[in-house]
């Protein structure tokens, strides 16, 4: 005789707020007090703290990240390690003058150096294929100007930098009739974003530093010489004598009176392509436009100067427009004529930019500092911000 079923019935009741909220005698204790505590997990946020750590090993750091992944660009760029085209260089001469041009040059060679010798280059995966600029039937530029930019960057490569040879053109297999010139670069290079991030974050616990995601920080408040950090959403907050803020474009949401202004920078990449000629990073459009391989695919972004209130924008998503107009460049351009290609992934990054082409590093006294709005330059750059911030505090 079978044995009878016996019905079960499960009443799931909503967890009451406090519930959720509650803290543990244990958890007061050992997880809201912090020496410094890093909000943004970023490049930035993340160098910051490593080099904190390393002046002050015995310290305690947590770093909080509102994503399940950083949320700008850290995790989402293109990978250039990127000490900038000739245009961009010329044209921040001629905005900034020369000296501050050559200190954001700096800031680059020295962030990529720091970067490189903190994980290695295999820990990153670094290739120095250097790369080279297009200039399109429409652009100007004065080739001439090549001579004063490499003498101007000869002390920090001990090299000639940039030289026109549209003649290379062919041998990249781009399409030479869209092209009037062709400018290459000798020394930049690429990085694997992924691999960066990832031996980064994990060179970080190796030190100790705590990280933790899911966070959305709310505006630091001191009380009594100490920093409150809330948490959104919840009646949790943390508490340190020191406090970085490295959100980038998201400062601008906590802190609406700085010079900070989203841009997102959209990317796609195709499936492999057979016989893929070039290697290396490449500019077009004033650097609004920009590819490189991942081995033996085109990695391919920009376009925002398409819609640039559009794209002024915390919102990580493509859009039709840009999309449709990175494919036409790589089937116009970058491709050889009839070449068939297959996009296999899109995605968006939010960037930061302002009126002035600088980052925004600085020491706002009493254990609070901030360094944000890295133009689109956050590998580059990053590690030598967070070095920098570092000294503010300790």
């Amino acid at each position: 005789m079978p044995c009878p079923r016996t019905k079960i019935s499960l009443t799931i009741q909503a967890k009451s707020p406090y519930f959720a909220l509650m803290l543990s005698f244990w958890e007061k204790e050992s997880f809201l007090q912090y020496d410094l505590i890093v909000i943004g997990g970023g490049i930035v946020g993340l160098s910051t703290a490593i080099s904190f750590k390393e002046k002050s090993p015995k310290s305690t750091v947590l770093i909080l990240e509102s994503g399940i992944f950083p949320s700008g660009a850290s995790t989402k760029n293109a990978g250039f390690a990127c000490y900038g085209s000739a245009a961009e260089i010329w044209n921040d001469i001629g905005e900034l003058g020369e000296a501050k041009a050559m200190e954001v040059v700096s800031l680059r060679v020295n962030g990529l150096r720091k970067l490189r010798h903190r994980l290695g280059d295999a820990a990153i995966g670094y290739e120095e294929y250097g790369g080279g600029e297009i200039f399109l039937k429409h652009e100007e530029f004065d080739i001439g100007v090549l001579d004063q930019l490499n003498k101007s960057l000869r002390s920090f490569f001990g090299k000639q930098v940039f030289y026109s040879d549209p003649e290379r053109v062919k041998t990249l297999g781009f399409q030479r009739s869209a092209i009037r010139d062709f400018v290459t670069n000798t020394v930049e290079g690429q990085i694997h974003t992924g691999l960066m991030m990832k031996n980064l974050m994990a060179l970080a616990r190796q030190h100790g530093i705590e990280i933790l995601t899911g966070c959305k920080a709310g505006i630091p408040d001191q009380i009594n010489g100490q920093w409150t950090v809330p948490i959104e959403n919840s009646m949790i907050a943390f508490s340190a004598e020191r406090v970085a803020i490295c959100t980038n474009a998201f400062a601008s949401i906590m802190f609406p009176d700085l010079d900070i202004k989203p841009g997102r920078g959209q990317v796609l990449i195709t499936k492999p392509i057979h016989n893929l000629k070039f290697k290396g990073i490449f500019h077009f459009d004033q650097g609004y436009y920009y590819f490189r391989n991942v081995s033996n695919r085109i990695l391919f972004g920009g376009g925002r100067n398409l819609d640039f209130e559009g794209e002024r924008t915390h919102e990580i998503a493509t859009t039709a427009s840009i999309q449709g107009r990175l494919l036409f460049y790589l089937k116009t351009l970058i491709l050889p004529e009839n070449t068939t290609v297959e996009i296999e992934h899109t995605w968006a990054g939010i960037m930061a930019f302002g009126n002035e082409k600088v980052p925004i590093i600085r020491n706002l006294g009493n254990g609070l500092v901030i360094g944000v709005r890295m133009n689109g330059m956050g590998i580059a750059i990053g590690s030598e911000i967070g070095e920098q911030l570092a000294e503010f505090l300790y």
